[in-house]
C-alpha cells in the first residue's frame, strides 16, 4: 500500500458545497463509503444542508451524473463513490476503466475537482476493508482529498 505526505494547510469546509455521486451496485460496500464520506466532510466543517447525494444505479453511471453537477454551478466539488468487484468475466475492466476515465473527463472538462473513492477490488474482502474495515475508509479519504482540492485549486492563479 502507498504512502504519501499529509496535507499541510487549511482544509475548513464551512464554505464548502459538495455533490456526491454513489453507485448502488454493491451498496452493501457504497453505504458504508457515503457513511465515511459524510463523517470526513462533517469533521472538516461541512454542513450536511451543502452536501448533495445522487445515486445512480452502478459505477458505470457516475461520471455523466459527476459531470452534470459539476458543471451545474452549484458545488464545489464532487466525491464519487462505488464499487467494482472482479469477477470470473472481463466485465470488471470495461466498467473500472471507463469509470475512472470518465471520471477524469468529467473533472477536466469542467474544472472542478471530482475525487475518486470508487473501489476497484478483486474480491468482496478487499472492498470491505477499504470500506471503514481494516484499512480505514476511503470514502473518508475522498471526502478529504475532494476539500483538499478546493483548497488548492482556490490558491492557483486562473479561472474560478
Amino acid at each position: 500500500m502507498g504512502t504519501y505526505t499529509e496535507h499541510v494547510g487549511d482544509l475548513d469546509g464551512s464554505t464548502a458545497r459538495i455533490a456526491i455521486v454513489a453507485g448502488r451496485f454493491n451498496d452493501h460496500v457504497t453505504k458504508p463509503l457515503l457513511e465515511g464520506c459524510l463523517e470526513g466532510l462533517a469533521a472538516h466543517g461541512v454542513a450536511l444542508e451543502h452536501v448533495q447525494v445522487s445515486w445512480v444505479p452502478g459505477a458505470f453511471e457516475v461520471p455523466i451524473v459527476a459531470k452534470r453537477l459539476a458543471e451545474s454551478g452549484t458545488v464545489d466539488a464532487v466525491v464519487c463513490l462505488g464499487a467494482v468487484i472482479r469477477g470470473d468475466t472481463p466485465h470488471f475492466e470495461y466498467v473500472a476503466g471507463e469509470c475512472a476515465a470518465g471520471v477524469m473527463r468529467a473533472s477536466l472538462d469542467s474544472g472542478v475537482p471530482i475525487a475518486f473513492g470508487v473501489l476497484t477490488t478483486d474480491d468482496l474482502d478487499q472492498a470491505m476493508a477499504r470500506a471503514g474495515g481494516q484499512e480505514s475508509n476511503k470514502g473518508r479519504e475522498a471526502a478529504v482529498t475532494a476539500l483538499e482540492m478546493i483548497s488548492l485549486l482556490r490558491g492557483l492563479p486562473g479561472v474560478r
